[in-house]
């Protein structure tokens, strides 16, 4: 009997043993996972820059570079497709309505961005010396138009709602910046880079195949889902978290292809933080010109996230598959400025100090 009551509270012993270290592991998992979300930009940016760094140090390797360089050429697109899918996911489409705010922060964002495009179209076509001093430092023109058009990040309808903002705004927001710069880019970019032999419908036609289904598919595929197939539609909605994975690696991707256009452009200190300063110009100022736009309508955290919280790794990819390859390093000069303007707000919010509540 004794030996037998020993075996039972043995067993027992066993059993708290096994579910106290199950509950340890999924402890570990959330620390893990928490510790991983707060610091995956910078480790995202160490990542990217020393694969890079260690690849040069590496001479067998550089005769895979080029087949490495063109893998997240393809990659790269399919995981922004992704990430953008899974947003859209999130909303309904009847959860989304027109604002006011919204067609006011759009103007900005397309005027600041005509503006910047039409003085470097002028000096590349003028003589003066005005236009020779845009053609010299035209790498900062086209920083402020990459930083000024962006889209809005595939992240911003979280930080919104973390913000006590409406996602569904948000995400409506999203939708007709990414419309608007499938049709803004692939106009402009033949002018800035026009290509022998080629004409502007054909330059046009070729960028307008790469970007409107990265901007625009993914919102037509998440409602078509939603309407197919609801029970696909509805696991998507309920693993939203996975797009914080596919960004990790995007991220990592983006700030690798930025590394290898500093090191091979041979680019000078002083342009990169020119380039920086402009960047950091740019993201406070959409930041502060949403937020006043929206406060008169009620919605100054959906404003000011809408224009300031940017598609980083969408605009680092742009920059080195349209523009100068160096213009990517700009987008992930923004992506540290708007990650530390968030890091802040939430604090302040979680704090009960928010100068960005409605």
């Amino acid at each position: 009997m004794i030996g037998f009551v020993f075996r039972i509270y043995v067993a027992k012993v066993k059993i708290k043993s096994i579910f106290a270290q199950i509950i340890d592991h999924f402890i570990m998992k959330d620390r893990l996972l928490s510790f991983l979300k707060d610091w995956m930009l910078v480790i995202g940016i160490i990542i990217g820059i020393s694969s890079y760094l260690i690849y040069l140090r590496l001479p067998f390797l550089h005769s895979a570079g080029p087949h490495i360089e063109q893998a997240i050429h393809s990659i790269q697109p399919c995981l922004l497709f992704l990430m953008l899918f899974i947003s859209f996911c999130r909303i309904s489409p009847r959860q989304l309505t027109l604002k006011k705010w919204h067609l006011k922060n759009l103007a900005i964002q397309i005027s600041a961005f005509l503006l910047f495009s039409a003085i470097v179209i002028w000096a590349m076509r003028s003589q003066s010396q005005a236009a020779t001093w845009v053609v010299r430092n035209r790498l900062l023109f086209e920083t402020g138009m990459l930083c000024m058009i962006c889209p809005t990040a595939t992240s911003c309808a979280v930080v919104t709602g973390r913000l006590g903002g409406d996602m569904a705004q948000v995400v409506m927001y999203t939708i007709m910046i990414n419309l608007t710069v499938a049709i803004l880019v692939p106009l402009t970019v033949p002018l800035l880079y026009p290509q022998a032999g080629i004409s502007f419908m054909q330059a046009f036609a070729g960028i307008i195949a790469k970007v409107f289904p990265l901007l625009i598919l993914p919102c037509l595929t998440a409602w078509a889902i939603r309407l197919i197939m609801p029970k696909l539609h509805d696991w998507v909605a309920g693993h939203t978290s996975i797009s914080f994975y596919l960004w990790s690696v995007a991220l990592t991707f983006a700030i690798t292809l930025s590394t290898k256009a500093i090191v091979q452009s041979h680019c000078s200190l002083w342009i990169l933080l020119e380039m920086a300063f402009i960047s950091l110009a740019c993201c406070l100022f959409q930041f502060w010109a949403g937020g006043k736009i929206g406060t008169r309508y009620g919605n100054r955290v959906e404003g000011s996230q809408s224009m300031g919280q940017k598609n980083t790794v969408f605009g680092i990819w742009m920059g080195y598959t349209f523009w100068d390859p160096l213009l990517s390093v700009s987008g992930g000069m923004y992506t540290i400025w708007h990650n530390m303007r968030n890091t802040i707000q939430l604090y302040r919010h979680s704090h009960g100090k928010s100068s960005n509540g409605r």
